[in-house]
């Protein structure tokens, strides 16, 4: 146990989050670890070095050990360029968090990305199956004329132009409204403090207070609604309806999201916000290509189901019962905000009752129902709507430098 709490130690916090060999030296003694093992500085270091190699090698061989075992399944790519002491490339499989590529690089160019990507496909001897990016032309040039799959927008950077186009003028009323009460308090609070104020003056001053009072409760709902669009706008984003769970088509999802963005619109307008129409516009075009997205892993389950040559009921069974269970656990284990984690749960419950009492579900000897919850499982980790995990990573590694 004592080398495992170590090499541990070693791994999660020097190697994963850039901790220092002095400090961990310091914890290490700490424990009065250092009469059983070697805890210097320099000692931890050359572990620290030995542990990364081995983990380089480790992952090659794996690696060979995984495209001699079969075939691989397409990869649901996101890329990225990070900046240490140089600039990087990363090439991840979002399903499987596995790092396909990080390679250092001159320049982030089509002509770059397309030979660096297209040779580690080539040893995979896979393809991408659609590629999750911000709106880089080199990152839909890769995509559409590169790797030949779908460039799907990243919902995260979708919601992020707009907050960037409009929060900042939403909350700056609000704390400008907020100002403006605390200075008609103050005032009030003076001229009531002053036995020679006029009545007429102090009845004018809690005439203002209430005005900002109003201001202010104004700007909070404008806040409200401004930022339960925004969730909306991710909320909409599933195979299945949040609501109710009712399947989605990528056209329902699309007039759903164009519903959103011109009520968002409408919200600016009603309070004589400024319209941004560059910004407006940005958001627009990415629609028809966030909501692609949907039919395009339909388009995947159904391949599946097609090749098992499913009967109508059992495909029912599988769209309809078994793939939204999995798919809102996945979900729920992903979303952070607390608003949609709580539609999540509620969804999930309902879908769950129904899994259990489902004829098919109950037909199914436990080994044969593992095996299909594995196969949903997998498409649920398909849907991948951000580039996060990638873009996460590396601003976590750029921190450490």
């Amino acid at each position: 146990w004592l080398i495992r709490l170590v090499v541990a130690t070693l791994f999660v916090f020097g190697l994963k989050r850039g901790v220092g060999a002095e400090t961990l030296s310091e914890f290490f003694s700490r424990l009065r670890l250092e009469a059983h093992v070697g805890c210097s500085p320099s000692a931890l270091r050359t572990v620290m070095h030995l542990l990364e190699r081995l983990l380089l090698d480790t992952a090659a061989v794996w690696e060979k050990e995984g495209i001699a075992y079969g075939e691989i399944r397409p990869v649901i790519g996101a890329v990225d360029e990070t900046f240490l002491q140089r600039m990087m490339l990363v090439f991840m499989d979002l399903a499987t968090g596995y790092l396909l590529m990080e390679e250092v690089a001159t320049d982030r160019s089509f002509d770059t990305w397309f030979d660096r990507t297209s040779d580690r496909l080539k040893t995979f001897g896979t393809e991408v199956l659609y590629l999750v990016s911000d709106r880089a032309k080199a990152l839909i040039k890769l995509a559409h004329t590169g790797l030949g799959c779908p460039s799907i927008p990243d919902v995260f950077h979708l919601g992020r132009d707009l907050a960037k186009g409009y929060s900042l003028a939403i909350f700056g009323r609000l704390r400008q409204a907020k100002r403006d009460l605390e200075q008609a308090k103050q005032r009030l609070e003076t001229l009531q403090q002053n036995a020679q104020a006029e009545q007429a003056q102090v009845a004018q001053a809690q005439a203002r207070v209430a005005a900002w009072a109003t201001s202010v409760h104004h700007w909070q709902e404008v806040g409200r609604a401004w930022r339960q669009h925004l969730s909306n706008v991710s909320g909409i984003l599933h195979p299945w309806r949040l609501l109710d769970s009712i399947r989605q088509t990528s056209t329902e999802v699309e007039e759903q999201l164009r519903a959103e963005l011109k009520a968002i619109e409408t919200l600016l307008e009603t309070n004589g916000l400024p319209r941004k129409q560059d910004t407006l516009d940005k958001v627009q075009k990415q629609l028809a290509g966030l909501s692609a997205l949907v039919d395009l892993w339909w388009q995947t389950v159904r391949q599946d189901l097609t090749q098992l040559a499913m009967t109508p009921r059992w495909t029912q069974w599988a769209e309809d019962v078994l793939l939204p269970w999995m798919y809102w656990q996945e979900q729920l284990r992903r979303t952070r905000h607390p608003v949609q984690k709580a539609q999540m749960a509620l969804v999930l419950q309902a879908v769950e009752e129904v899994f259990e009492r489902h004829p098919c579900t109950r037909q199914l000897k436990p080994e044969l129902l593992a095996g299909w919850k594995a196969w949903a499982a997998e498409h649920a980790k398909a849907f991948q709507r951000a580039s996060s995990a990638v873009e996460g990573r590396n601003g976590s590694l750029s921190q450490m430098q």
